[in-house]
């Protein structure tokens, strides 16, 4: 492969290591690569999913992000204590406005809450090589915030990433150019390489590819014709080409808006309409702070596990709307037309797609739309102005409303 025509940039992938865990124990002022800590959604549910183990806890115990808490062995010296997401959010920007001294905004990817690419193109006359960077950054993120963090380096994003999975969560920093694929990257089994589900490794296998040098020497053509456009990205990446772009505008365009829950317990039918209509609530409340409205309306429903099953189903509209009763009333038609009249609900989720500008209102003969749009606007000034429960529905305060306890949360788990 010749890499002259191909761009090379300087590119670091950064990883907070056991971001939560790590947090928690600066916060107590513990030492995050000693101490034995686990960050677990609700200390009151023994079946709570451990959410991050610091590095010791993974080292002595086997304890995985994916254990539950019941599963943590009986050791005095483990501290476990309940996830913070503000905190952590609060963190990574922190994390970001630290990163923003040395580079522009525009050369900041964030990735995740503990992950990010930075590009570095044009900093070695200040800070030296890339390398120099890197552990510069690193230095500065443990004496500032007391945070350890993996760095990768690369030629552009995907070789940072893969060489950051790869070695740097070994050795704290670690480095792949385009010469270096060969060597680096060819003799690692696919299931290692960001990128390549369980799914995908099947499928690979199955036709006899078992690492990424045997990607890169697989036909294109056969490729591109067995997964389409993910086969011709498997074979550039194979090769440790990736032409993303490494400065701009990451923020992707919005599809839709959507909200979901896992319930706490299993519903009765007549309770699940109270979730529903805070769901409904939220989503539209989300499309009329972007100034959007949709015409796709979508409600999913799963059953208890002792059930099972489901159902997946969205109903278009004429006129593309906000109006959370809107919304609700064509999600109540769905859930009567598919739902099997007897299963016990544990998990419900609402969506608004196919956006268009809420800029403009059609009239009706039938009904003032504009009062009804204007009310929804109304309400979210107020709830932003007081806080998102000082104005709900009755229906909220009932044992199937979720938005009290959805308000004292970020991302699932407490605030």
């Amino acid at each position: 492969m010749d890499y002259t025509n191909f761009p090379k940039h300087d590119v670091l992938c950064i990883d907070m290591r056991s971001f939560y865990a790590s947090v928690e124990c600066v916060k107590q002022g513990l030492d995050p690569m000693t101490t034995m800590l686990a960050v677990v959604g609700d200390k009151s549910r023994s079946g709570s999913i451990i959410l991050a183990a610091s590095p010791e806890l993974k080292k002595r115990h086997g304890v995985k992000n994916v254990s539950r808490y019941f599963e943590l062995p009986d050791d005095p010296n483990i501290y476990v204590v309940e996830a913070k997401m503000g905190d952590y959010l609060q963190v990574s920007v922190e994390i970001t406005k630290l990163l923003h001294q040395y580079v522009p905004k525009e050369a900041i990817h964030q990735y995740s809450i503990d992950e990010l690419w930075v590009t570095i193109d044009g900093l070695e006359r200040l800070y030296g090589n890339r390398w120099n960077v890197a552990q510069q950054i690193k230095d500065e993120l443990l004496d500032t915030m007391g945070l350890t963090c993996s760095i990768g380096i690369g030629d552009n994003k995907f070789l940072a990433k893969v060489v950051m999975d790869l070695y740097a969560k070994k050795t704290g920093i670690a480095e792949c150019t385009y010469e270096d694929v060969k060597t680096k990257l060819w003799p690692v089994p696919v299931e290692d390489i960001w990128g390549i589900g369980t799914r995908m490794k099947r499928n690979l296998n199955r036709i006899g590819i078992v690492t990424l040098e045997q990607v890169a020497n697989f036909p294109l053509e056969r490729l591109k014709k067995r997964f389409g456009i993910m086969g011709e990205q498997l074979y550039w990446h194979a090769w440790g080409i990736d032409l993303s772009p490494v400065l701009g505008d990451f923020q992707n365009e919005q599809k839709g808006f959507g909200h979901g829950i896992t319930l706490l317990r299993d519903y009765e039918q007549h309770e699940v309409f109270a979730c529903i209509l805070d769901l409904c609530e939220e989503v539209c409340r989300r499309a009329r702070t972007a100034h959007q409205a949709g015409r796709t309306i979508h409600l999913g429903i799963s059953y208890s596990l002792e059930t099972g099953g489901g159902f997946h189903r969205s109903r278009s509209i004429e006129l593309p709307t906000n109006v959370t009763m809107d919304v609700y009333h064509v999600c109540i038609q769905l859930f009567h037309k598919f739902y099997d009249g007897t299963s016990k609900i544990r998990k419900v989720s609402v969506s608004l797609e196919q956006l268009y500008d809420d800029q403009e209102t059609q009239l009706d003969l039938f009904e003032n739309r504009t009062k009804k749009k204007d009310i929804g606007y109304v309400m979210d000034q107020i709830r932003e102005r007081y806080g998102p429960t000082s104005l709900l529905r009755a229906t909220s305060f009932t044992d199937g409303g979720v938005t009290l306890e959805r308000s004292k949360k970020i991302g699932g788990h407490k605030a």
